[in-house]
């Protein structure tokens, strides 16, 4: 197989995916420039860290592992490990560093098999690599990122080790719960929010951790940032079902109702199936977005039609509050952590998650 390499431009690390990313939006005033410096000049070297262990030596693995790195993102788990490393008395340490880069790389991982189950088209604004390559090398490339990230987690030590070892079960746990589906009576919204706890919050909940940990933080803040991280995952997940609906394909970068035509049954279509015994209206338009927008063609004006009426109706609406009720729950795991920039930026981070575009 011949593959095109990636040049040495798009290797090099970008300062612009440091400083355009989540970051930005989450010190204010002056009081806060140093915290804002340290994270920024943390990602910096976070990027080249990346850069240089989604590296192999086989053409093909190299290639198709680095697509997606090089392709960007915010770096929001990195991110949020370097703010969490500020609640120790050692903050952005080298630890903090490498277990930044290995839980973006666990992340990395995790986006090449859910774009193999989901079918996916793009990623990061690029072709999804099993349609570049073909399912089978696209999961073997997760599999690869994800020996990669476990090896840079033994420099760490056993704890660490453990950390990682939980969370990919979890990863794991959550996308078989998903596929499989609720048991029969188990309430289908609480099944899905689980998922969502496995599959989003548990990685988010360990790079909330590991920040912790590197920095040498007391037991009792590591075990907040763990329960904020997993807060805040799940609101993440339930706020993109929100802007999966969205209309502002430029602002969402995907066709409105993505996840429908996929045939994801998101939060909206869940609590609209709460409803349809008593409200024949809630009943009737289940029935349509279940037979008439899943597996349909993008551009169908029908189905736009029908992903608009959801948009407006009253789930949408609880789903963004739901959200919400999440996010309030992350910040009030916070409460052991002192008053000051490093717990207002965590507080910023957890709103920002709603305040998405939608």
């Amino acid at each position: 197989m011949r593959v095109k390499q990636p040049s040495t431009e798009q290797r090099r690390p970008s300062r612009g995916i440091v400083r355009s990313g989540v970051a930005g939006s989450l010190f204010q005033g002056p009081d806060e420039t140093e915290l804002r410096e340290s994270i920024e000049h943390g990602l910096e070297r976070v990027e080249e860290l990346l850069h240089r262990e989604v590296h192999f030596a086989d053409e093909v693995a190299d290639v198709v592992t680095s697509h997606l790195m090089i392709a960007g993102g915010k770096r929001m788990r990195p991110m949020l490990t370097l703010l969490t490393s500020h609640t120790g008395p050692n903050p952005v340490s080298d630890d903090a560093i490498t277990a930044a880069a290995a839980v973006e790389i666990t992340h990395l991982a995790s986006l090449y098999h859910d774009d193999v189950m989901d079918e996916a088209d793009l990623r990061r604004g690029v072709t999804a690599a099993h349609l570049n390559w073909g399912n089978s090398i696209a999961i073997l490339a997760g599999d690869l990122l994800f020996a990669r990230s476990s090896l840079i987690f033994t420099e760490l030590g056993p704890v660490y080790i453990r950390l990682q070892s939980r969370t990919f079960e979890r990863l794991v746990l959550g996308q078989m719960r998903e596929t499989v589906g609720p048991r029969e009576g188990e309430d289908r919204v609480e099944h899905y929010v689980q998922v969502l706890a496995d599959k989003t919050g548990s990685l988010i909940a360990a790079a909330a951790q590991f920040g912790g940990m590197a920095s040498g933080a007391d037991d009792e803040v590591v075990a907040a940032l763990a329960a904020y991280g997993e807060a805040i995952g799940v609101a993440f997940q339930i706020a993109d079902d929100v802007i999966d609906l969205s209309a502002d394909r430029e602002a969402t970068g995907k066709v409105a109702g993505t996840d429908l035509r996929a045939g994801v049954e998101t939060l909206p279509v869940l609590l609209l199936e709460r409803r349809a015994d008593e409200d024949p209206a809630a009943a009737e338009l289940l029935e349509r977005i279940r037979t008439r927008v899943a597996g349909a063609d993008a551009e169908d004006p029908q189905v736009a039609a029908i992903v608009a009426e959801l948009r407006a109706h009253d789930v949408t609406r609880a789903t963004t509050d739901e959200a919400s009720a999440w996010v309030d729950r992350a910040i009030a795991a916070l409460a052991p952590l002192p008053d000051g920039a490093v717990t207002d930026a965590l507080i910023r981070f957890a709103g920002d998650v709603v305040a998405r575009d939608r």
